[in-house]
């Protein structure tokens, strides 16, 4: 193990080494398994490590950068590609509308002719490498990916190791084969068994326009093969007070709707958005001292969505005594299945002397404690800090209405709403599914109304998320399907539950899989049409 540096603060003076000196002895395990440990002579604040790795990358090749969060577009790319970077936007566009805070743009400097990504890497040419980070509890692997070689980083921040501690500032496995560096990965991260669950969600038909009909409706519309029906955003007044159930739209509150969820035999779901609040809330309006605020001391600003939308201090003891209130009385209600979205906001932005892997492993930690015995769903978090905390996550971005969604919109941030960029998340990180957690792919539609995806792109959204996912969702009302579309969805079923996917290819714009169910089958998959071939 060579060409590293190990970057560290004493008082004011920034330091750099890669061996034992006067400041720190550094220990260096060399191999498959890569781990640089340091016990500083003195309090020292660390800043960053850096590595380079010889790789040579090739233009036919296929390289998976995994995205910084789980609605980042994640796939194999190849080496001159392009990954969007946001604050090319017009500056009065992220200031009005905050695109930058969704993903990395706040913090990581896109530059020209480098890919990266985060925590897991591999390239598929006439070499190929394969990087696993091991260290992902204490600060993400940030993995750069040019032409003539890797370039390997963990951020520090500033974190503060005091003088006779060890503590380890770089683990990774990395290895020259993929398969090899595959078969690693499986044994680190076994099976879990993780349930699978066919089940409603509201949000993709309804949007917030639900109310105590629409959801007894749809709820009635389903059979005993579904096992969850979840209610999801537009229960509320506002995002944030989630206490305050508007009374318009369900006169007699939730637990009624629980309850008849239970009466039919299947778990009752809710979603809520615990770390945020909208800015038009009655929270972020009368507590704002409960809401972060960044080194300029501006409230933490966490995107567009509602009209602009904040993250709560979850070092703050109020605030997490809120969240906790809240989500206790969803627990308490009788609600069984927690969808917790926009978890980023815990880390959008990270105090110097903590990492922003640290602030999420213990938020999410938070979570896990407020909710004891309780199914959680994790949505846009970053994918190794919801391990052992989330039986599943959501692995992509939301599905559109339009195959890539409204054409202005394919400017904007990585993390937008877009089918497209959903179902190749959905194949590419399947490597995920059933080891770190279970893969939520987003919701299949087949109704003919309120969409603009053809049939065949309806077709192969469902098939691909039956095939590759450990949750299967809808937000269609069931009971309106004609035959046909009650066959397309027995035949997801069988593939759910009685099908493997045995491997996948890319050639081109056609992604190749192949799956075993008594026999081997075959199917291409067109990523530029969305349709099955």
């Amino acid at each position: 193990m060579k060409d590293f540096t190990i970057y560290y603060k004493i008082g004011n003076e920034v330091k750099h080494t890669a061996d034992s000196n006067g400041d720190i002895e550094v220990f260096v395990k060399s191999g498959q398994r890569s781990v640089v440990k340091i016990q500083p002579k003195k309090d020292i604040c660390l800043l960053n490590f850096r590595q380079s790795i010889p790789y040579q990358a090739d233009k036919r090749g296929l390289y998976f950068l995994n995205g910084y969060q789980s609605w980042t577009d994640t796939k194999e790319f190849n080496l001159y590609d392009k990954q969007r970077n946001v604050k090319k936007l017009p500056k009065f566009l992220l200031n009005a509308y905050a695109f930058d805070r969704y993903g990395d743009a706040l913090f990581y400097d896109y530059k020209r002719n480098i890919l990266h990504g985060y925590d897991l890497f591999y390239g598929k040419g006439e070499k190929e490498k394969f990087i696993l980070n091991l260290n992902y509890k204490i600060s993400y692997l940030l993995i750069e990916l040019a032409k003539n070689g890797l370039t390997l980083s963990y951020d520090y921040n500033g974190y503060k190791v005091n003088g006779g501690r060890e503590f380890t500032v770089a683990d990774y496995y990395i290895s020259d084969s993929v398969q090899e560096g595959l078969n690693f990965f499986n044994q680190t991260f076994p099976l879990k068994n993780t349930p699978k669950i066919f089940g409603y969600t509201s949000w993709y038909n309804y949007y917030q326009n639900i109310n105590h009909k629409i959801i007894l409706d749809d709820l009635s519309a389903l059979d005993e093969r579904f096992n969850l029906f979840q209610i999801d955003d537009g229960y509320e007044e506002k995002v944030g007070d989630w206490l305050n159930v508007d009374k318009e739209k369900f006169p007699y509150g939730l637990k009624p709707i629980v309850e008849k969820i239970h009466e039919k035999g299947l778990k009752a779901g809710i979603w809520l958005a615990p770390f945020v609040a909208e800015e038009n809330s009655l929270l972020f309006k009368t507590q704002k001292h409960l809401f972060k605020r960044d080194g300029n001391g501006e409230y933490v600003k966490c995107g567009s969505n509602w009209g602009g939308f904040y993250a709560l201090d979850l070092e703050n003891d109020k605030a997490r005594d809120y969240i906790k209130t809240c989500l206790s009385h969803y627990a308490d209600m009788g609600f069984d299945f927690f969808k917790l979205d926009f978890l980023y906001a815990a880390n959008i932005y990270a105090e110097e002397g903590t990492t922003r892997s640290m602030t999420a492993e213990k938020a999410y930690l938070f979570l896990r404690e407020c909710l004891k015995g309780k199914t959680i769903l994790g949505c846009g978090a970053t994918a190794f800090n919801c391990i052992d905390k989330f039986e599943y996550l959501r692995i992509g971005p939301d599905v559109s209405l339009v195959f890539d969604d409204i054409w202005y919109m394919r400017f904007m941030h990585r993390e937008r709403i877009s089918t497209k960029v959903t179902l190749q998340n959905t194949v590419y990180r399947s490597l995920f599914n059933d080891r770190l957690f279970g893969n939520d792919p987003d919701v299949f539609l087949l109704r003919d109304n309120n969409i603009k995806l053809s049939l065949s792109q309806r077709k192969a959204l469902i098939t691909l998320n039956a095939l590759f996912g450990n949750v299967l969702m809808t937000s269609d009302n069931v009971g309106k399907y004609d035959q046909e579309k009650q066959n397309l969805i027995a035949s997801a079923l069988d593939l759910f539950h009685n099908a493997k996917v045995t491997g996948y290819e890319k050639h081109g714009k056609i992604i190749k899989i192949t799956y075993f169910k008594g026999q081997t089958f075959t199917i291409n998959y067109d990523t530029e049409k969305g349709v099955l071939l």
